[in-house]
């Protein structure tokens, strides 16, 4: 218990210090886990308004492998990206590999997956009928899935949330793609690692309270934004 108290006491001193690594790190964590966010948002509703609109031929399966995918292993994506960024890879030209860019190539693969498949569901829970409705009133193709997203709000701001979760707080893939570099790719959960390796727990349990904190502040802005009745 001391240890887990002193490790809340460097947190604490670490933040209201303004030591600059924390804030590094945490800046990096919070980058890359945004931009990965974002790049398997749009991937993600894209994919699952063609799978519950169009409901093309193998749909099931199709959805069965993006519902498989929500339990990919970190370090097995780790491993795709970093082959797919050597330099003698498909993608070497790039120059990616232990660049921040290569982080959130390797968090978005580990995000698409979660949000495609709980935006799916989200999408199917809404009556089957009222898509059918909405164009019948004249609302265009574009018009009837914005109503239809804006329907379903409250399960993909939850899959917004699950993907950001674990695009944040991956670890494998991330040093496996980043090298966790100082200054460079250096995130809170590679620093955590780095920090038990080195025998520095208090420090290692600080990094852990400040992600911690910063994924509930993350979580707290999208669940308010989720929970706001539309206007009427």
């Amino acid at each position: 218990m001391d240890l887990i108290w002193d490790g809340v006491r460097e947190a604490v001193r670490l933040i209201f210090t303004g030591n600059g690594y924390v804030f590094e790190v945490t800046f990096t964590s919070l980058t890359v886990s945004g931009l990965a966010t974002l790049i398997a948002l749009v991937i993600g509703f894209g994919i699952a308004a063609f799978l519950v609109f169009s409901a093309p031929p193998g749909r099931t399966l199709t959805l069965s492998v993006f519902n498989a995918g929500m339990a990919l292993p970190p370090a097995a994506v780790g491993l795709l990206v970093a082959v797919l960024l050597w330099r003698a890879g498909p993608l070497g030209r790039l120059h990616l590999l232990y660049t921040p860019g290569a982080i959130v190539l390797a968090q978005a693969v580990i995000a698409t997956p979660v949000i495609t498949a709980l935006s799916v569901a989200g999408l199917q829970s809404l009556h089957p009928r009222l898509r059918l409705q909405v164009l019948a009133l004249g609302a265009s193709r574009w018009q009837a899935a914005v109503l239809l997203f804006r329907e379903a709000r409250l399960s993909l701001l939850a899959a917004v949330m699950a993907g950001f979760g674990a695009a944040i707080s991956e670890v494998g893939a991330t040093i496996m793609v980043g090298g966790n570099i100082k200054g460079s790719t250096r995130t809170l959960t590679s620093a955590m690692v780095l920090e038990v390796q080195q025998g520095d727990f208090e420090t290692a349990i600080a990094l852990s309270f400040i992600l911690l904190a910063l994924i509930f502040a993350v979580v707290l802005v999208l669940t308010i934004i989720q929970q706001r009745r539309p206007a009427r």
